[in-house]
């Protein structure tokens, strides 16, 4: 028969329409408050049973404590409770967990036994806070001018060659390196030590001398173009890969952490509610150095003169009184691979247990074989963002603090594995979270914050999935009046658009946005175009005396192609503004492109098997059209 249905087709719109159902469902079900506790090396069962007890002797009742996907989840039945909760928390657990208030899905077991879970809320919809963060690059290219002066320095000791001066210096046209030697004969020598050790380096040329304002390039090197370029990338990638570490130490769930312009970094974290500890974590540029001590000179005299011996600096000590360090650096926190607030056997006190990687445990082994008895010192290092006002204007300034935590005698040789003291407690936790996360490339501050709390969250829900009903009810009408039974079967097909969307974001765990609504209100109007295509096609067919059969399979056959052609040309703008577009543009063009193939299918392949099954039978002369 003409309009008979193949089998495969039921079977292949029985199982899209079933597995959307399965995968829509656990959004139905909504979340309830909870809390996500984490700490390094993960969570574990003696820690749920921690948790439970914690929880219980404070007076609270939480609906369950359980490991869910390696992350442990205290589910509650309001917030208020959520938040004494883990206010008793944070009191009855050391310093090196991480409490972090969350919303938890309350999907039931037998759904996520399919692996379905709710489709993701974007920040606009879910609540939490949003910071736009501008990277230090004048900093960035200080760092490495630091580094290589320290490098030419030791080379030009190696090789006998005398300076004056080998330091980094900058001005209002940007920054590079004086080298100053003591005989001009050695002035050949030095430039191939700076070609051959630093090819980095390069003699300014007239534009750049220009803009550094100097008259002369004679002992001047700038860092080349290309080196420029190279810094900004690093320090722009190094500090995203840092805050999506330190993002992750919080606990936080559906983080978003990426570039945006040149310098600049958007952080969203959907469900944080309180922002103070983020803020002091995700900004927090502390490092460490491990330098030798210079015994060899009086770190009392230094002071008083206000000049250290050639190759070593003054220190302050956090206990007060200056202290002498050479100026090669041992380790830096960049070679750190993890970091544990721990407590000394001996004396009981706070100390930050260290793992280094296989360079820094290769220096740190041959520093300490070679100096027993001798003292090391730890450096921490804070750099620090204030405005202040200059000629009017305001200006950013960035200082760097220094001090040393601990300076202690050499015992025996050590490398991979070690501990620091002289900390507090709190800030021995707060060190090791840090360390573990990375040291960030160059300090950034917040340009931009924005906080959207859950009630209005909550609010921006409502008022979308109001524009999508009404948006649904008056298309739903529209195709009734216009026409009657078909149109009835257009709007089942667009109920059951919406499902497959919801159904298919939801497996691909894709983050439901406000434009993203906005997405589905567009899919909604548009998702009836195929259907009043076939429909208007088939009018023409009877209104052309064409037998009723050959009018259905002529209005679907027909219409394909141009259905086919206005939905793939949609979808490829869709596509576009995917690739091109920013998180507010990606939102609404995954919606869209979605809806666009489910559209597609219910209208093609899903309202054709209902109109062959109750219209397709040979006795059938008219059409409720």
């Amino acid at each position: 028969m003409l309009n008979q249905n193949p089998l495969y087709r039921w079977f292949l719109f029985l199982a899209v329409v079933i597995g959307g159902t399965i995968y829509a469902l656990p959004n139905v079900f909504g979340e309830q408050p909870a809390i996500q506790v984490s700490r390094a090396g993960g969570a574990n069962d003696r820690l749920v049973e921690q948790v439970r007890t914690i929880v219980a002797d404070a007076g609270y009742e939480a609906t369950s404590v359980a490991l869910e996907e390696g992350l442990l989840l205290a589910r509650f039945d309001d917030t208020e409770v959520q938040l004494a909760a883990a206010d008793a928390l944070r009191e009855g657990l050391s310093r090196d967990h991480v409490v972090a208030l969350n919303m938890a899905p309350r999907t039931p077991d037998w759904l996520r036994a399919f692996g379905a879970e709710p489709m993701s809320l974007g920040l606009d919809l879910r609540g939490g806070v949003h910071f736009l963060m501008e990277v230090d690059m004048d900093f960035a290219q200080e760092q490495a001018l630091d580094r290589m002066a320290l490098d030419l320095r030791k080379a030009f000791r190696e090789e006998r060659i005398r300076y004056k001066r080998v330091e980094p210096a900058k001005n209002s046209g940007g920054h590079y390196i004086e080298i100053i030697l003591r005989n001009d004969s050695d002035n050949e020598r030095a430039a191939k030590i700076v070609k051959d050790e630093v090819p980095e380096l390069a003699v300014p040329t007239t534009e750049q001398l220009e803009e550094l304002k100097l008259s002369s390039s004679d002992g001047i090197y700038t860092l080349s173009l290309e080196e420029q370029e190279r810094l900004r990338k690093m320090a722009l990638e190094q500090n995203i890969t840092t805050l999506r570490n330190r993002v992750n130490e919080l606990g936080v769930s559906e983080p978003l952490v990426q570039q945006q312009g040149k310098n600049r970094i958007v952080v969203e974290l959907p469900g944080v509610q309180d922002t103070a500890q983020v803020k002091e974590l995700i900004s927090a540029t502390a490092t460490l150095e491990f330098r030798m001590v210079d015994d060899n000179h009086n770190a009392m005299t230094a002071q008083r003169r206000g000049r250290a011996p050639a190759g070593t600096k003054l220190y302050e000590m956090r206990m007060g009184g200056p202290i002498l360090l050479k100026r090669d650096v041992i380790v830096t926190g960049d070679q750190l691979v993890d970091a544990t607030a721990t407590i000394e056997q001996d004396s009981g006190r706070p100390a930050v247990g260290v793992t280094l990687d296989s360079s820094g445990a290769r220096r740190m082994g041959k520093t300490t074989r070679d100096n027993v008895g001798k003292r090391m010192a730890v450096v921490f290092i804070e750099y620090k963002s204030e405005i202040r006002e200059r000629n009017g204007e305001e200006v950013r300034i960035q200082t760097k603090e220094e001090e040393v935590i601990n300076a202690a005698s050499i015992r025996e040789p050590f490398s991979k594995n070690f501990i620091i003291t002289g900390l507090e407690h709190t800030e021995a936790s707060n060190l090791a979270r840090l360390l573990r996360a990375g040291a960030l490339a160059a300090p950034i501050y917040i340009v931009e914050e924005r906080t959207v709390g859950p009630s209005l969250g909550a609010e921006n829900v409502e008022q979308g999935f109001s524009a999508v009903a009404i948006g649904f009810l008056m298309v739903v009408i529209f195709m009734v009046i216009y026409y009657r039974a078909f149109g009835l079967v257009a709007d089942m097909a667009l109920f059951l658009n919406l499902v497959l969307i919801i159904g298919v974001m939801s497996l691909m765990q894709a983050t439901l946005t406000l434009p993203g609504i906005a997405g589905i209100v567009l899919t909604v109007g548009m998702a009836v175009d195929a259907n009043v295509l076939i429909f208007e096609r088939i009018r023409e067919e009877i209104r052309a005396g064409t037998p009723v059969q050959t009018a259905i399979h002529a209005g679907y056959e027909k219409a394909f192609s141009t259905i086919a052609d206005a939905n793939v040309t949609t979808l490829i703008a869709a596509v576009v503004l995917f690739a091109m577009g920013s998180g507010p543009i990606k939102g609404f063009a995954v919606t869209l492109a979605i809806g666009i193939a489910t559209s597609m299918f219910t209208a093609i392949i899903g309202t054709r098997l209902v109109v062959n099954a109750v219209y397709g039978g040979p006795n059938n002369k008219r059409l409720p059209i």
